[in-house]
């Protein structure tokens, strides 16, 4: 067999698709393994540089194939699919990846550590919770409401909600019966949530990076954890601006013909790093007052809405994010002129 430089790996939970080519670029490796199959072959294989898209246990077969001696990059699914030439299966999924992972302006996804993982479960997990609350909350609220029992918004709330109901004898027992446990239900949740940010927060204070990017205005520990977990490598990006960019918080491109036309954000990227973001800088803009904020914020609020000026200093708060990242230094308030 001629000697393969480079490899496209599809995976999935059983069935995993190569597709190889050598030097001349022609196909000479179309190959379907099973699972335990797919270890023994790369295990005897001669190292080579192999490319898999970036979803799910992407990063664990990357640390897998790498303990073997090959060379993996991760590629983002939306980068590969341009080159699937036509229908979708799993071999023409594979080829696209080795033609993708081909091309030298290619972007990849720097590969996690399983400790990395780990550590981003605590992110993931939390949101996970934080959904499931508000739907319960909602629950509760759509079901009192049968009974003409209302509460102010607000997760604090739903307990004086839950007080009057259990005092109301117009509610019947069975009712009251069932709100108590989705009572103790919400409560488990919330004391899940509080024990993740409990430990989120101790992993705040244990890691460097994440307390320098906490002294940027807007960013609190929840952000600063989130941004050091999910950015690794901040130098892939080569510069703040295409950090910004990559987290999706600059307006979509359509330009043609020489006229430029700025859309709305292209949400690319993470989103719960946009989002976090966002909502620091909202809370930014709530405390916006001249003396407080810089002159820049006060004239974007003085001429855009604040929803719009939120996005814009998340942008702001993105990039100097990257430049504290990068330079290893923590954030120093601009001078006022």
């Amino acid at each position: 067999m001629e000697q393969i430089i480079r490899i496209g790996l599809d995976t999935s939970k059983q069935v995993f698709q190569l597709h190889g080519v050598n030097a001349s670029e022609q196909p000479v490796l179309r190959l379907r393994l099973r699972r335990i199959e797919l270890v023994r072959y790369f295990e005897s294989h001669p190292p080579v540089q192999i490319g898999i898209e970036a979803c799910g246990a992407a990063h664990h077969w990357a640390r897998v194939l790498r303990s073997f001696g090959h060379e993996v990059r991760l590629l983002p699914p939306q980068y590969v699919k341009p080159y699937v030439k036509r229908g979708k299966n799993d071999a023409a999924d594979a080829e696209a990846i080795c033609e993708a992972m081909s091309r030298p302006t290619m972007r990849f996804v720097p590969v996690k550590t399983a400790e990395n993982q780990a550590a981003l479960m605590l992110h993931g997990a939390r949101e996970l919770l934080i959904k499931q609350r508000t739907m319960l909350i909602n629950a509760i609220r759509g079901y009192a409401a049968e009974f003409g029992l209302t509460a102010a918004a607000g997760v604090a709330r739903i307990g004086t909600l839950m007080d009057t109901i259990s005092a109301n004898e117009k509610v019947p027992e069975l009712a009251r019966q069932i709100f108590a446990g989705l009572a103790q239900q919400l409560r488990t949740l919330e004391a899940q949530i509080r024990a993740l940010e409990k430990r989120l927060m101790a992993w705040h204070r244990d890691n460097e990076l994440s307390r320098r990017l906490a002294t940027i205005p807007g960013i609190g520990p929840i952000t600063a954890t989130a941004l050091t977990m999910k950015v690794p490598e901040p130098n892939m990006h080569r510069s703040s601006r295409h950090f910004a960019a990559w987290v999706g918080l600059t307006p979509k491109d359509h330009s043609t013909a020489g006229r430029q036309r700025l859309g709305i954000i292209t949400r690319a990227g993470d989103e719960t790093l946009r989002s976090l973001l966002v909502n620091g800088a909202m809370a930014v803009i709530q405390k916006a007052k001249p003396g407080r904020a810089s002159p820049w914020l006060l004239a974007l609020l003085a001429r855009k809405p604040k929803k719009l000026a939120a996005v814009a200093l998340a942008n702001k708060m993105a990039r100097t994010a990257w430049v504290v990242m990068t330079r290893g230094e923590v954030y120093r308030r601009p001078v006022a002129a």
